[in-house]
């Protein structure tokens, strides 16, 4: 894992230390555990199907850091910045880039089923279907889905309510509402944003912990996934499967390979160094164990720390191109398995609804199925029953929404960088090549500790487009710092004003 904490290396003039061995990596145990899952799955069953609560505690494990690791990180990056007008705009930003990526994504999977029309010849009877207890949840939930419930949904009944339910759209509107806040506060909330920083590296100190188990987890879901469902069961539905599988992967290397070019970036290398995200993706089947990772990565490839706490979170909720890839497929193969004929017109007023039910959806137990169910009963030409079509098979899809969500949001974040005109691009392309770089210095070493109360100091710095480690993070600067008896007025960010 040494590009993991690539942020940590030497300082300059110190002795680099040699790569870790591959056989040593985190990603190659991951990739070795997956592997093992699958054989014990599918030649012991039983045994398979008993390694649930493996897989199951370690995904909890990790998702029990999620919510403070948004939150604290979008509170210190909005605490952190001089203008909370470019705070704004940054969001503007990601949520129209995102609106624009799933517009894409849609048409993706509209186009490839309109081409192979996979749905052809099934006839199924949608009165005739049976509905499975768990899949009846799903479809009444979807039933009761309303377009704007997600914006209703945002704003929490509780403060604590999001963290317990690990619901990341409401935290981050909490965050949000805080890091305004504070940063109003001036040096006033200086302690409290010390205290930020100081927490957000114990949570990635405890991550690093849990990530030690990560081939465990990984060799539990797999071996539970493979066991329960069966390889035969890929059979009746593999056309589907692979045509989403090979739409995703069109989408992933020209769309977003695409942007990525645009950036004078290379999605391969990219992914090459992300590696380590997408084992545990796979393993687990879904991306938010890899977020901690992710937003590591790209604030050491050279995306300012604010920019990554608010567009990365925030598209794990809005950016979901697997999803949209995933819904357009499964709602036009439900149509043409059921007969239902949809003309060009019908088909984008699908897309036009599924704009909006995806978003209500986010951070939804079942959310793809809901979403699904909400747009088919919008629509009302499509029965909704007709999910239990694709429900089997739905396991074997997950792993690849996942991964095609995990690198839509991170060539988001790069663009939204570039767009902000804060993205070394230099520096990405050197940390995702493989290149060993120094270590981003701390906003306090960049600005002298006596000039970073006064107004002009704090503007100059928070215009500086280099970005800064988080403090606190594992193997930053600012560990030895902290630790070597620095007071703590070094370490504190700029703010927008005064008190």
């Amino acid at each position: 894992m040494d590009h993991i904490t690539a942020a940590g290396e030497p300082a300059a003039g110190k002795q680099t230390p040699a790569k870790t061995r591959w056989y040593k990596q985190l990603y190659f145990w991951v990739l070795t555990a997956i592997v093992v899952g699958i054989l014990v799955g599918w030649l012991a069953p039983s045994a398979g199907i008993a390694m649930e609560p493996i897989g199951t505690t370690f995904v909890n494990s990790m998702k029990m850091l999620i919510g403070p690791i948004v939150f604290l990180t979008i509170v210190g990056g909005i605490a952190s910045v001089a203008d909370l007008k470019k705070v704004g705009m940054t969001g503007l930003k990601a949520l129209t880039y995102f609106q624009v990526g799933t517009i894409f994504a849609m048409i993706f999977g509209l186009v490839a089923i309109n081409i192979f029309r996979l749905g052809d010849g099934v006839n199924a009877d949608a009165s005739s279907i049976k509905t499975s207890d768990s899949a009846a949840k799903l479809i009444d939930a979807g039933q009761h889905q309303e377009w704007w419930q997600f914006i209703t949904h945002i704003i929490p009944s509780s403060i604590a309510g999001p963290f317990v339910e690990g619901d990341i759209l409401q935290i981050i509107f909490i965050a949000v509402v805080f890091g305004i806040a504070l940063n109003a506060m001036g040096k006033v909330g200086a302690p409290v944003l010390d205290g930020v920083q100081r927490l957000t590296g114990v949570m990635f100190k405890i991550l690093g912990f849990i990530m030690k188990a990560a081939p465990l987890g990984a060799f539990g879901a797999m071996a539970f996934a493979v066991g329960k469902y069966g390889v035969s069961s890929l059979t009746s539905m593999g056309g589907l499967i692979a045509l989403f599988y090979v739409t995703s992967i069109l989408f992933i290397v020209v769309v977003l390979g695409s942007v990525m070019a645009f950036l004078k970036l290379n999605i391969f290398t990219m992914i090459r160094h992300l590696k380590e995200e997408y084992m545990l993706i796979l393993g687990t089947s879904t991306a938010e164990p890899a977020l901690p990772g992710l937003m590591r990565k790209l604030e050491h490839a050279g995306v300012k720390k604010e920019t990554v706490g608010l567009v990365v979170p925030t598209g794990y909720s809005f950016n979901l191109d697997g999803a949209a890839i995933y819904l357009s497929l499964a709602a036009l193969y439900i149509a043409q398995a059921t007969n239902t004929d949809l003309s060009i017109g019908q088909q984008l007023g699908l897309l036009a609804v599924m704009l909006l039910t995806s978003k209500g959806a986010a951070g939804v137990a079942g959310g793809g199925f809901i979403a699904l169910t909400a747009t088919l009963t919008t629509i009302g030409t499509i029965p909704a029953a007709g999910i239990m079509l694709i429900f089997g098979i739905d396991k074997f899809m997950s792993e690849c929404r996942a991964i095609v969500n995990f690198t839509g949001n991170a060539v988001a974040t790069l663009f939204i960088a570039r767009w902000d005109r804060t993205l070394d691009v230099d520096r990405a392309r050197r940390v995702f090549a493989g290149e060993t770089v120094e270590p981003l210095a701390p906003a306090s070493q960049a600005v002298p500790a006596a000039q970073a109360a006064t107004p002009s100091a704090r503007h100059a710095q928070a215009g500086d487009p280099a970005p800064a480690v988080p403090a606190g993070v594992i193997g930053s600067p600012n560990e030895a710092t902290a630790s070597a008896g620095h007071p703590s007025a070094d370490r504190h960010p700029a703010y927008s004003k005064t008190v």
